[in-house]
């Protein structure tokens, strides 16, 4: 995983991720680079996902934040990395990808849900968290959770 300066500055270009310290950057590369990916073009960082496996679901993934840069973006950047992520060894068990997804993030919808289309699976939608959840209600959403399958990462062999 790159450094977590470069991630962060590619979080902050999206405008529209919520933006973490670059030290929560530096440890998703460390505690969870099996789950996490990041992607580059010639060498620049256009692309980052970061993920985990929950301790309460040993059959899901949680993908936490997709971000591509404009210069990676309708290339297939996002939907390789979710790829890349459900065909490393430590997800050869899971069945379900988790994310959530706030309303008005149409390109996130259209990527999860085009995602369960390719695995030939089913995605569910539900309210997370509600905006009185979070302490910056008036400017954040609620979070809509998406879950993705069933599916077998097996049936994915890499590249």
């Amino acid at each position: 995983m790159v450094d977590g300066t470069r991630i962060w500055e590619l979080v902050r270009d999206t405008g529209v991720l919520d933006v973490n310290s670059a030290y929560a950057y530096l440890l998703l590369g460390e505690h969870f680079s099996d789950t996490s990916v990041v992607a580059e073009i010639d060498g620049e960082l256009v692309g980052f996902i970061s993920a985990y496996l929950p301790p309460s679901k040993d059959d899901t993934v949680f993908v936490w934040q997709v971000g591509v840069a404009e210069a990676g973006r309708g290339k297939g950047v996002a939907t390789g990395m979710l790829y890349d992520i459900i065909r490393r060894p430590a997800c050869g068990h899971i069945r379900y990808l988790d994310t959530t997804v706030g309303p008005s993030n149409e390109a996130s919808m259209a990527l999860f849900r085009g995602f369960a289309r390719k695995l030939g699976t089913q995605v569910s939608e539900n309210e997370l968290f509600k905006v009185e959840h979070f302490p910056d209600y008036e400017t954040h959403e609620s979070e809509v959770l998406f879950r993705i399958g069933p599916f077998d990462p097996a049936d994915f062999p890499a590249d």
